[in-house]
């Protein structure tokens, strides 16, 4: 199959590279607006409790799917002055006369949005959208405002947010396509030691990452895809792609040396390389596909990208790059920087550095073999500190207006005032029988007097010292005049069926006391025939992390199946597999340590830029291991197929560790080169979720490329010696005759 695809690569290599050519021409126009069918946010999903509570009340109670908060701040005016107000009221204006905008809360209606000291008052903005479609509508919102005179305004809230993350997003992914290729040049350059032999994988990884935005912008105008996944598609995009490009063009370059003809040398390296790549890019694939079963569209997103990277990586490795081949032929050597060690014939290959390391590894398995583990042991020993949790807007960076915002309201009125406890109150009956209103107080009342509460908003609450009778007959006394056509908002607060308890408190929504918290209100029984659901940023982060480390066991179970068949088929052995799964886990343990030790405690971050979230953002370990877990058996793979071959030519264990080592060694660290310099690129992104992704990815691969593939894998081979290859006989019958390691023999 393999040699055939070679063949018909070398006789139609015109077409095919005329064919990625039009590629290129469809997707440059697309190139600069690749952004706007793409959604921000993704990290909700509707089994959550809080989404179920959120439901209810935009049902019941007319709430707004999203929310802006207006602030404004005066060194001039206290925000109770004439002149205060009346600025206020003339920005808003224009506010309410947009067409999604449903109703304005402000602050001469509701005295709490003042802050304590005066300075400082903020204006609600229910939107009729959800918070990811309703980022849309943030400009307009902004300039509906105008600029008051003696006041500065800032917007934040939800919509406000996403729209700085897509900001922020398309930032750092300008930057890091600045670092990214021109450092990629440099280590071809430094790994082939001539121009055309680096800017060939360079080219073929450029087309690949247009092919890939240019299908991800049609996926994402047929259903829903993040934002995000624009930074991982051009970094595992343009990291794939060159790799890949990377082992095929350097066993050219070993065919050609080997024999002259062109021709021949391109099916041979598609019948070894290319096969090589084939696999590996199916067992990256299904480490990423493992995030499509996820139930958070931020996830599946990832997963969806995860595989379309990897088609048009693998598919320009097994087309476009033979084809470029094809017609480069003899001048892949052409403009030489240094003298090239890339070519390895076969005396060179008993020789070289790579079988001196491995015969010494190989003389002293368990003395490497030891400390090596106590190594990466030790680098995720952090892990066993880690605090999950998702993130919010201090995952921004300051100089951002949503974030600015998420600072005033915290410092003015406390850390909990812009994200509280909405507790959706239901009745099969009637809120308003005295039963259910006695309970619904009781309830009230009591989250008032708890410590870590700030303040309550409800229909039942009037201020310390109103007792249960006052403020039922109060309740009543506002029905008697709604119902006369006065307005007092008092449907905000209750219906027939649903009432509303707004409770702020003191923290932050990912602290641990608002964690507590919740799980008090949610098993506390009430009263009557009352029932809640609790809504608000606490629920909505101990809900996310719930569900998703629900689903990630199981993802990991479908990942290491998967990938444990695929090279089963693939080297025909029982144990091989298992010893791969196990060296990429060690590997990935370290990134994770990583993740705590620099993100989460802080060490590092004046260095990087950040500020410590204080916690590992829920996503990361599972993005993380599923993008790693297929990245590191790439490798593995690679390694393995060059053992592989000596193995089915010679027989002998330590030679075939040693021989495939060496021919594939260098080129596999090179490999890796490559995408720790892509992915250390997003390490200079603001936001600190692609930024920690960057970095624990570079980390990782750089791990598995040096310290377990120079030194657990011919440890553990030798070790293993002929079980390496063992399949007992009742498997061997049900796997292909013919292995595919085999076909170029």
């Amino acid at each position: 199959m393999f040699a055939f695809l070679g063949r018909f690569a070398y006789r139609c290599r015109w077409p095919i590279i005329a064919a990625w050519a039009l590629l290129l021409l469809a997707a440059v126009p697309v190139l600069p607006r690749i952004e706007e069918p793409m959604k921000v946010g993704g990290f909700s999903s509707a089994e959550t409790e809080a989404a179920r509570a959120r439901e209810t009340l935009e049902r019941e109670l007319g709430f707004s799917p999203s929310m802006m908060v207006v602030i404004f701040q005066s060194d001039r005016f206290t925000a109770t002055d004439p002149g205060f107000v009346a600025q206020v009221e003339a920005a808003v204006s224009g506010v309410q006369r947009l067409p999604h905008v449903t109703d304005v809360l402000l602050p001469r209606d509701d005295p709490s949005l003042i802050s304590a000291d005066g300075s400082t008052a903020y204006a609600l903005a229910g939107l009729d959208l959800p918070p990811e479609v309703a980022q849309r509508q943030v400009p307009a919102f902004r300039a509906a405002l105008g600029n008051p005179a003696d006041l500065e305004v800032l917007v934040a809230g939800a919509p406000a947010f996403y729209a700085d993350i897509e900001t922020v997003s398309q930032r750092d992914l300008r930057r890091a396509e600045l670092i990214a290729f021109p450092f990629a040049l440099v280590a071809l350059l430094v790994v082939f030691g001539s121009v055309v032999a680096a800017v060939v994988p360079l080219a073929v990884g450029g087309l690949g990452v247009a092919g890939v935005l240019l299908a991800l912008y049609l996926v994402a105008r047929a259903s829903d895809l993040s934002i995000f996944v624009l930074n991982l598609a051009t970094m595992l995009g343009l990291g794939l792609a060159v790799d890949y490009s990377l082992f095929v063009t350097s066993r050219f370059r070993e065919e050609l040396a080997r024999r002259a003809d062109v021709r021949t040398a391109v099916e041979q390296t598609i019948a070894t390389a290319g096969r090589a790549v084939f696999f590996s890019g199916l067992t990256v694939l299904i480490g990423l596909a493992g995030l499509v079963f996820f139930s958070f569209m931020f996830l599946r997103s990832v997963g969806v990208a995860g595989v379309v990277v990897v088609f048009f990586s693998v598919l320009a490795a097994l087309t476009l790059l033979p084809a470029i081949l094809s017609v480069v032929g003899h001048r892949i050597d052409w403009l030489p920087i240094v003298r090239s060690r890339d070519r390895t014939g076969a005396a060179e290959a008993e020789e070289g550095f790579w079988v001196a390391l491995s015969r010494w590894v190989m003389a002293r398995p368990f003395l490497v073999l030891v400390p090596t583990l106590a190594l990466l042991m030790l680098l995720g020993a952090p892990f066993l500190r880690a605090e999950v949790s998702s993130p919010d807007a201090t995952i921004l960076p300051t100089d951002l207006p949503s974030r600015q915002g998420f600072d005033v309201l915290s410092e003015k009125y406390g850390p909990g005032e812009i994200s509280p406890f909405v507790i959706a109150v239901h009745s099969s009956s009637s809120i308003f029988r005295t039963e259910n209103l006695g309970a619904l107080y009781d309830f009230a009342d009591a989250l008032a007097r708890d410590p870590r509460v700030l303040r309550i908003q409800s229909a039942l609450s009037y201020g310390p010292g109103t007792t249960r009778e006052q403020a039922i007959g109060f309740l009543g006394a506002r029905r008697g005049l709604g119902a006369v056509g006065v307005d007092t908002r008092l449907d905000r607060f209750v219906s027939d069926q649903t009432a509303v308890v707004l409770a702020y408190t003191r923290y932050l929504p990912n602290d641990d006391r608002n964690k507590a918290l919740l799980a008090e209100i949610r098993s506390t029984q009430l009263g009557g025939d009352l029932s809640l659901l609790v809504d608000g940023g606490t629920a909505e982060i101990v809900d996310v992390v719930d569900l998703m480390y629900r689903d990630f066991p199981r993802a990991i179970a479908l990942i290491v199946m998967a990938t444990y068949l695929v090279l089963l088929v693939l080297f025909r052995s029982v144990l091989l597999p298992l010893k791969a799964i196990a060296m990429n886990t060690l590997s990935i343990l370290a990134s994770y340590g990583a993740l705590v030790y620099i993100f989460q405690e802080g060490h590092f971050s004046g260095v990087l830029g950040f500020t410590p979230l204080g916690f590992v953002e829920a996503s990361l370990p599972v993005i993380m291991f599923c993008v790693l877990f297929g990245l590191s058996m790439d490798y593995e793979v690679f390694l393995l197929s060059r053992i592989r071959e000596e193995w089915d030519r010679t027989g002998d264990n330590q030679r075939s560790v040693a021989v495939g080592l060496e021919r594939s060694g260098r080129i596999i660290t090179s490999a890796a080169l490559i995408v720790v310099v892509v992915t250390a690129s997003f390490v200079t992104a603001d936001v600190i979720l692609i930024k920690a992704l960057g970095l624990g990815i570079a980390l990782a691969v750089f791990l598995d490329a040096t310290v377990v593939r120079a030194l657990l894998v011919p440890a553990t081979m030798r070790l293993l010696g002929a079980w390496n290859w063992w399949v007992p006989s009742s498997l061997r019958r049900l796997l292909p005759k013919r292995s595919f390691m085999e076909e170029s023999a």
